[in-house]
């Protein structure tokens, strides 16, 4: 059996396309390279590409869905971690957010990687997003 190389890419089911796109384009640099829309079942995709290593997120908006606001806490996704190559680099990404007006927990110690620093903030949906610095 072969293993597996790396995620190819993430799925995140936002409540509005057209309102998180913007944002995580503006806020993490991504690029839009795709979107998809099927009129007949309302379900409405766009694919992001990351600088970098280049992985992609995929933001898909499901129509005619009553959807509760996210909460890591139920059964499905926790939070997505960015990784960073040093502490300058998140330094650097507590600017981006201050920036850009989004809230953010300072780099705090994880308490999952002894020596690992972690940013904490939220995409407009609830979700939570971390940029990661693992020890240098």
């Amino acid at each position: 059996m072969t293993t597996l190389a790396s995620v190819h890419h993430l799925a995140l089911t936002v409540t509005d396309v057209d309102r998180s796109v913007p944002w995580y384009v503006r806020v993490l640099d991504f690029e839009e390279i795709s979107r998809r829309e099927d009129d007949e079942t309302g379900l409405r995709k766009a694919v992001l590409k990351a600088p970098g290593d280049g992985f992609s997120v995929m933001l898909v908006q499901h129509a005619r869905v009553e959807r509760p606001a996210f909460d890591e806490r139920h059964t499905g996704l926790d939070h997505v971690a960015f990784k960073v190559g040093t502490r300058a680099e998140l330094r650097q990404w507590e600017d981006r957010l201050a920036d850009y007006g989004v809230t953010y927990t300072a780099a705090t110690p994880s308490r999952t990687a002894p020596g690992s620093l972690v940013v904490v903030f939220r995409d407009p949906d609830g979700i939570q997003l971390e940029v990661w610095s693992d020890p240098e």
